[in-house]
């Protein structure tokens, strides 16, 4: 098995340049023990690159003499998380930054943050692009028609460093990132954007994936890039809990991690061999109570809070992604030191500034002299001409599919849930798997995944609804299955609901025929209650046809007995069953939000 590294092949990454900016040696460990050979090696290649970049200039409080070297320089790290392929600016809410006082402001795009970055450099040289992952997967038609390969070519095109591996970046297997990574033809579909695919120019990062046979990295852990004569570790993480999310197929033979122990260890590594600076890119975060974009509203018992808490104090700054929520915060670190913890929300449509004063003799990070914010990626900047390009060029080629239309709806249909968990959108979706599936499979409901509901059907002024509207709403082509359970099972996957720890609460979207009661007062296990289909009470000994998409199936989102369903039928894929729905019920108009009743 080969380890994902920043070079084409496995060894030592030299001298990397990024198109359009200053070139930053760089130094990544892609795979094997991690030996004292190593440590000595990294230490030797570390003090050997050659800096890059013009030194900042120290406080006038410094003082430094005419000809002295500052004491301090300032590195600028511009991040951004969950891209998600939204090459173009993403529509309804998707494509809205809410603020402090609740206004919002349309943001997003990738030529647009394309300008953003490059204005963002010109402000400071010594600059590093980093990304808390899902920057594929689960993206519109555009990138997706062409298995993202358009957003790894804006990824490249605007210099980026390092990103850490998401949960998406695996929504097609480890071979998959493979590919990716280095570049080449997809298996089964070649190369439909540009032939050859040239790959991702930087690496992915993920210090707690494995393999489970050998122990081994099977993603890079971390890299080191020296810039303005300064060293800077970048250590890569993912959520432990992914194997819950995504395909088990696509991970075989792969393990997860403790991200704050694996990243403890990189660390160590990283300190051992003389790098202080140290920055943590993972793809996991905190939800939000409300707040703008530099505010840090978190909710209680956050997984991003609880994993700063244990990881080490040599890491100056965390940036989380995957909650696609926005926040700017100071949290202690196990020694009681405030760093900065910070996400940007989704889609493009913020982007993070941290200005790292570090200590030119040292290697430290001052952390009470650096600063973080979050930057909204406006639409009031000229796009940037070369991503333009690739833009447009995606958009053209995915035209013939994306703008067919498939049916036409009355006003938005959202996928913002009601105080009950279910959301128009969901219950739309849901709606449409039963019809796909009551007549062929003999299906009295279908129950869908809120977390594969991707973004609001937004009505346009004829209301009509293409193709690519629809991709954008269920991008993951899973495949329909339905199964029998009891009464019994079926009670116990709606308990599954909530769960004490991750990934806490996750409504099922319940088809029509499908009605109960929640109450969340009661402890968790015992919250549903008066369960009926088509009007008659649940037997908990009587069989029931129940169809989910083959990641519910398969346990996804721990939703574990669904995995003991039996007589299993293979329907239509979700996308298929949606729009045949659309066109059939045309037009169609958001269903209520009243199958579950709290009380």
């Amino acid at each position: 098995m080969a380890c994902i590294g920043h070079s084409r092949s496995t060894g030592w990454t030299g001298q990397t340049p990024v198109r359009g900016v200053a070139t930053a040696t760089s130094l990544a460990f892609s795979g094997g023990l991690v030996t004292n050979q190593f440590l000595r090696r990294t230490a030797v290649l570390a003090v050997g690159t050659v800096a890059v970049g013009v030194a900042v200039a120290a406080p006038a409080t410094a003082a430094p003499s005419h000809n002295a070297a500052p004491a301090t320089t300032t590195v600028r790290l511009i991040g951004l998380n969950d891209f998600h392929g939204n090459l173009e600016p993403p529509a309804g809410s998707s494509g809205r930054v809410v603020q402090s006082d609740g206004t919002t402001v349309d943001a997003g795009g990738a030529a647009f943050l394309a300008t953003h970055v490059r204005q963002l450099r010109a402000e400071q040289r010594n600059s590093l692009v980093l990304t808390g992952g899902d920057n594929i997967g689960a993206s519109p038609l555009a990138s997706a028609l062409f298995h993202d390969e358009p957003t790894i070519e804006f990824l490249n095109s605007i210099g980026t460093t390092a990103s850490a591996v998401g949960n998406h970046e695996l929504d097609e297997g480890y071979q998959e990132l493979l590919r990716i990574q280095r570049g080449g033809c997809h298996p089964v579909d070649g190369c439909q954007f540009h032939n050859p695919f040239p790959g991702a120019d930087f690496p992915y990062l993920a210090s707690n994936i494995t393999f489970t046979n050998t122990g081994l990295p099977a993603v890079a852990p971390f890299t080191v890039k020296r810039v303005a004569g300064v060293k800077i570790g970048i250590i890569g993480a993912t959520l432990k809990d992914l194997p819950t999310i995504v395909s088990p197929d696509g991970i075989k033979g792969l393990s997860f991690g403790d991200e704050a122990a694996a990243i403890n260890r990189s660390s160590r590594l990283l300190q051992r061999a003389g790098v202080k600076s140290q920055v943590v890119v993972i793809h996991q975060g905190d939800s939000t109570v409300g707040g703008g974009p530099n505010d840090c509203n978190l909710a209680a018992n956050g997984a991003i809070s609880a994993i700063n808490a244990r990881v080490s104090t040599n890491v100056d700054v965390i940036i989380s992604g995957h909650t696609h929520t926005q926040y700017n915060c100071k949290m202690p670190d196990p020694t009681g030191r405030l760093r900065t913890v910070i996400q940007s929300l989704s889609f493009g449509r913020l982007l993070s500034v941290i200005d790292l004063k570090i200590n030119r003799k040292t290697g430290d990070v001052l952390r009470y002299a650096s600063t973080a914010r979050n930057e909204i990626v406006t639409r009031t900047v000229t796009p940037d001409p070369a991503v333009q390009a690739i833009v447009d060029e995606a958009v053209t080629k995915a035209a013939p599919i994306g703008n067919r239309e498939v049916g036409k709806i009355t006003t938005d249909i959202v996928r913002a849930a009601a105080p009950s968990g279910e959301s128009p959108l969901g219950n739309l979706i849901a709606d449409s798997q039963l019809a796909a599936t009551e007549q062929s499979a003999g299906a009295q409901i279908a129950l869908m995944n809120p977390g594969g509901v991707r973004a609001d059907l937004v009505f346009a002024p004829d209301g009509v609804v293409t193709y690519q509207d629809a991709f954008t709403v269920q991008p993951f082509s899973n495949i329909l299955q339905t199964l029998t359970y009891t009464g019994a099972q079926l009670d116990a996957v709606l308990e599954q609901q909530w769960l004490p720890g991750p990934p806490g609460t996750r409504i099922l979207q319940p088809s029509a025929t499908l009605h109960y009661t929640q109450t969340l007062g009661n402890p968790i296990g015992d919250r549903v209650s008066n369960i009926t289909i088509n009007g008659v009470a649940v037997d908990p000994a009587a069989t029931y046809r129940v169809t989910v998409n083959n990641f519910l199936a398969a346990g996804g989102d721990s939703f574990t007995v669904l995995t003991q369903g039996t007589d299993v039928t293979g329907g239509p894929i979700d996308l298929d069953a949606f729009t045949a729905y659309l066109t059939a019920n045309s037009p169609v108009s958001p269903p209520a939000t009243d199958r579950i009743t709290v009380a």
